[in-house]
């Protein structure tokens, strides 16, 4: 698999189709009982072409050096020839095509079928291990520096022997921060996809997108901490774990809480600034004014200590120029959302480590929230071998529901498993995910019962719960 992310590079508009599961129109055997069945969208030449180069990639020793062989096998066959090879073998069977004319025999025959196709710009730079990290550290700590600070959680921090993210990672794309101007680039290829998914999917076409292509990896790590720092908070206020609308404190519980403290001007105006309705707090910060406006975030993000009652920010100091650089990243999103909604593509944002995550989940909620009040047009990525992922969807299940907008889901496994429990035994961090594959396994499954679920049931407002859930 690790030799897909090799080949890309070579082709010049590259998407990658991932199957999503097969619509119920179709009457193929879901249990996969029969051979048949399972395998009749496909051509025997395909079938032979799956085992060979599947039975090549069992293969650790290949997998590994999957870099070298090919260099070796250029040099002696000379690049006219080796493509040739790589298109009968790996590249005819991970990717669809290079541009809109060659994937959409693929896309057309799959569609045939019921099933529709997640189209996914997959070409990344081919740069060596000693770069990646110079380019992850130096882009993922703040031009004030990464300070110790009270309450710091190390999680969300750049450690240098995992900055190359690709470590143990062999079927996701990774993008490093070189500059703004990257990052538009970036942004300029994923219009030109989303303009390659309208022209062959007939308005039934997805669009995977990474937030790290669009941004500095400083702010998302800084967000996440954030965030998990605000739901630590509520711990401390209120008892109990997870997210801050689970909590269902109200404005006058934190009132209570604070006592004299709550008569401070600056306690009055953290207050007023709370996200809440009828059934609770949403948000302990205005997210919808922070990504709706210009606010500076080392000004947003501070709370009132409970025993003192002085505000306290929760985010390390950020500069102007990486305020700037936030508010790039989400013009770059946004610019890409309308484009997609302008052309009736829908756009999945892909998931990622775990400590980018918190920030992606929380961007993508709101772009949710902005853009899905009338139909699915933003989806957010789950990954469920991590142990919390069930709390996560159910609460941004309620969000969807209080605040009132379609909440969209792309339910996987994930791909970064090795290299979380490696990261998180070397930084000394509860390790996030699932001890083994049956534990994901059941993840998955409980995950998916509880949307299916909210599917079946009717919602009291105007629409129906089924209407407003998609998976």
């Amino acid at each position: 698999m690790a030799l897909l992310r090799r080949l890309a590079v070579n082709a010049p508009r590259n998407v990658r189709v991932l199957s999503s599961a097969p619509s119920p129109r179709d009457d193929l055997d879901l249990n996969f009982n029969s051979p048949k069945d399972a395998f009749k969208s496909k051509k025997t030449s395909e079938l032979v072409r799956a085992y060979f180069v599947y039975q090549i990639c069992s293969v650790n020793w290949i997998v590994e050096n999957n870099a070298m062989l090919m260099r070796r096998l250029r040099q002696v066959v000379g690049q006219r020839l080796f493509e040739i090879i790589m298109k009968a073998t790996f590249y005819g069977q991970f990717v669809a095509g290079e541009d809109q004319n060659t994937i959409r025999p693929t896309i057309d025959r799959l569609h045939s079928f019921g099933v529709k196709s997640i189209l996914d710009y997959s070409v990344e730079e081919d740069i060596s291990q000693e770069e990646a990290e110079k380019r992850e550290v130096s882009a993922s700590i703040s031009e004030s520096g990464d300070k110790q600070e009270e309450g710091q959680l190390k999680q969300y921090h750049v450690e240098q022997r995992f900055a190359d993210r690709r470590y143990k990672v062999t079927s996701a794309r990774t993008y490093f921060y070189l500059n703004e101007a990257s990052c538009e680039k970036n942004m300029e290829a994923f219009l030109k996809s989303i303009d390659a998914v309208a022209g062959v999917t007939k308005s039934t076409g997805l669009m995977a997108v990474k937030l790290t292509a669009l941004g500095r990896p400083q702010l998302l790590l800084q967000l996440s901490e954030v965030i998990m720092k605000a739901r630590n908070y509520m711990q401390q206020i209120g008892g109990g774990t997870g997210n801050v609308l689970t909590h269902h404190k109200t404005i006058e519980d934190f009132q209570r809480y604070f006592g004299s403290h709550s008569n401070k001007p600056e306690v009055q105006e953290f207050m007023k600034k709370i996200t809440s309705d009828k059934e609770g707090i949403v948000h302990l910060f205005p997210w919808s004014n922070i990504l709706d406006k210009d606010m500076g975030l080392s000004d947003s993000f501070r709370v009132p200590d409970p025993k003192t009652g002085q505000m306290r920010r929760l985010i390390s100091q950020i500069s102007p120029k990486e305020e700037e650089m936030f508010r790039n990243m989400l013009r770059r999103l946004n610019h890409i959302i309308q484009a997609a909604n302008e052309v009736d593509v829908r756009i999945m944002i892909d998931a990622e480590q775990t400590y980018f995550q918190p920030a992606i989940s929380r961007i993508c909620l709101e772009m949710m929230r902005r853009y899905n009040k009338d139909k699915f047009l933003v989806f957010n990525t789950y990954q469920t071998y991590l142990k919390n992922t069930y709390n996560e969807i159910v609460t941004d299940l309620e969000q969807a529901q209080r605040q009132n907008f379609y909440w969209g889901a792309k339910l996987v496994r994930g791909a970064y498993i090795e290299q979380e429990r490696a990261r998180a035994a070397a930084m000394g961090y509860e390790d996030p995910t699932c001890e083994n594959i049956e534990a994901t396994t059941t993840s998955f499954h409980k995950c998916l019962k509880e949307i299916l679920s909210r599917m079946s049931r009717k919602s009291t407002s105007a629409l129906s719960e089924e209407e407003k859930l998609k998976v």
